[in-house]
């Protein structure tokens, strides 16, 4: 198997760290791997810009480094980009208020008096060039949520035409509104019927009993037509993993988030990608405590149960992705590094045959 390629690496091309991978392959094949770069640090604030590499060679090599999203010294992030059946590419991704409040919210310190806005651009031209973004606040974001991020990693587009973008926000617990009070993370989805012109709520899963505390969440859509959501989940649930199924596109869920023991991981992000004969859903993510030992897993079943099929090895893993390359390739876009887990944003060729 050829060994990994580095679109990303910390300290390199004007930015100290680079997290939070998505990646997507365009119709005409094109690799599209973001992130966000982060300026001066690896912090989840301050002067962050979405960033990405093409490669038009399935992952091989990778072009110039190009800016995609740049909310000047404040955060643009969340980076959550979906090909659609015209071939447009859209981007939906978040943008900070004032970065030193930035900081203070996500400390819980202060009360979020603007806080995250949701924005969407998108691309005609396989990724080379991007317009304007428009912001979709108002319609996908309630009165009281505080931090608000979409995913991390790709959003989909249903086979009905239906565009899902999973999300998570936080709340205060019931009867408060201080920031300095604990907080609980909730789970939603971004939903568009119309290819990303107009966007609306979805499914909404909160409960403040720390059992199931839903966070960065993952889709696909499963070959009898059901959404599988798949969550990290900071809370006392066994696994530090929670699934979910919505059988009417991401509206409504069949039942709340419920734990995933099958799925045992550190907490973090994952991914999910389906793959078709044979039909089989994969997910990534580390399986060792302290973030390492990047595993993909494969179920049967719709992800009521899970088994290893490829380790990528034993080094240090954080955040990742997954994106069909081609037909006989699944592409792996993961932070990983020698001594820490945020050295670099990685891409690995894994061959189906090693899935199945």
């Amino acid at each position: 198997m050829p060994a990994a390629t580095v679109p990303f690496r910390a300290g390199r091309e004007g930015y100290a760290s680079y997290r939070i991978p998505a990646v997507v392959r365009t119709d005409s094949g094109t690799v599209l791997a973001f992130c966000e770069g982060r300026v001066e640090s690896a912090h989840d604030w301050g002067n962050i810009d979405i960033v990405l590499k093409r490669s038009t060679d399935g992952g091989r090599t990778w072009g110039p480094l190009q800016v995609v999203a740049d909310n000047g010294t404040d955060l643009a992030g969340n980076p959550a980009p979906v090909v659609l059946d015209t071939g447009r590419i859209l981007l939906v991704h978040v943008r900070s208020a004032a970065a030193a409040a930035e900081e203070l919210i996500l400390r819980g310190e202060v009360k979020e008096a603007d806080g995250r806005r949701v924005w969407v651009q998108h691309s005609d031209d396989d990724g080379r060039t991007w317009s304007q973004p428009r912001e979709i606040t108002e319609q996908v974001k309630q009165p009281g949520w505080r931090w608000y991020a979409t995913t991390p990693g790709h959003g989909i587009q249903l086979s009905t035409g239906r565009v899902v973008v999973p999300g998570n926000h936080t709340l205060p617990p019931a009867g408060t509104d201080l920031g300095n009070e604990p907080r609980y993370n909730g789970g939603h989805c971004l939903l568009s019927d119309d290819r990303g012109e107009t966007w609306y709520l979805g499914y909404i899963d909160e409960s403040d009993d720390d059992y199931v505390n839903v966070n960065e969440t993952t889709a696909a859509e499963l070959p009898d037509g059901r959404v599988y959501f798949n969550t990290r989940t900071d809370s006392r649930s066994p696994g530090n993993r929670a699934d979910a199924h919505s059988e009417d596109g991401g509206r409504t869920l069949v039942k709340p988030f419920r734990p995933q023991a099958g799925l045992t991981a550190p907490v973090c992000q994952a991914s999910v990608l389906p793959l078709r004969d044979p039909d089989i859903l994969l997910f990534s993510g580390p399986a060792a405590r302290g973030r390492a030992l990047m595993t993909l897993r494969a179920s049967a079943d719709g992800g009521r149960t899970w088994r290893p099929v490829f380790t990528v090895d034993g080094l240090p893993a954080a955040y990742s992705d997954l994106v069909r390359v081609d037909a006989s390739t699944v592409g792996l876009l993961y932070e990983t590094g020698d001594f820490g887990a945020y050295e670099t944003i990685s891409f690995l060729r894994v061959p189906v045959t090693e899935l199945t």
